[in-house]
């Protein structure tokens, strides 16, 4: 008896030192996740708000590939990290000047650690564009009419991060998190920015994403 109860406990540590195994972890109780707020309310900041600060601090917009190799010697190329993933890119290219680089890094971060506080299971937010060049906003107008002919996107300021989908970081985590809570976490963090005067946010219905652009640290 006493050999078969050995085995058992022997059993049950082998289990717990498995890496993703999060029973075992002692993360503590989910934490209630909510935000207390209106999504429409508090992240109105529109086209014109925007567009007037990316003029301001950005580039000057892209109208070819060959200014683009120019441009990027400005800007910081963004790809996927620890804080964040950059979904493939259609009608926008990976680069933000440094400023508009750092708030997304920040936002990445800040996002896994408010997971981390609610002992909730990790996730990354997602990238879904960046800085268009003119002829990617040509394009784009064909296929969205409601997408704007001078938009923030052209000035390497500006980037959208999804409210619909995330990455799991850890598939073994038995714990999973709907939308509806990620975008809860994500809007309390994008919130906190905003009221620091770090950046300009609009919640976008149709397209699924936050529109962002840095503000001037001045």
């Amino acid at each position: 008896m006493d050999r078969i109860i050995h085995l058992l406990i022997y059993s049950v540590l082998s289990i717990c030192l498995i890496p993703g195994f999060i029973s075992c972890k002692q993360r503590g109780e989910l934490k209630p996740i909510h935000y207390s707020g209106s999504y429409n309310r508090d992240f109105n900041d529109l086209n014109p708000v925007q567009l007037a600060e990316a003029k301001k601090i950005g580039i000057t917009p892209i109208t070819s590939t060959k200014e683009a190799g120019k441009a990027k010697r400005k800007m910081e190329k963004i790809e996927t990290n620890d804080n964040y993933e950059v979904e493939k890119l259609t009608h926008s290219i990976p680069y933000l000047i440094p400023d508009a680089a750092e708030l997304l890094d920040e936002i990445g971060k800040n996002f896994r650690d408010s997971l981390k506080v609610k002992n909730a299971p990790d996730y990354k937010i997602k990238v879904t564009s960046v800085t268009r060049m003119m002829s990617d906003v040509k394009k784009l107008r064909k296929s969205n009419i409601n997408s704007s002919k001078n938009s923030a996107h052209l000035y390497g300021t500006t980037f959208d991060i999804s409210w619909v989908r995330y990455t799991k970081t850890d598939k073994d985590d038995p714990i999973d998190l709907d939308n509806g809570q990620l975008k809860m976490v994500l809007a309390s963090v994008l919130r906190d920015l905003k009221r620091e005067n770090r950046c300009y946010v609009k919640h976008e219905r149709k397209q699924g994403c936050f529109h962002i652009t840095v503000r001037s640290k001045k």
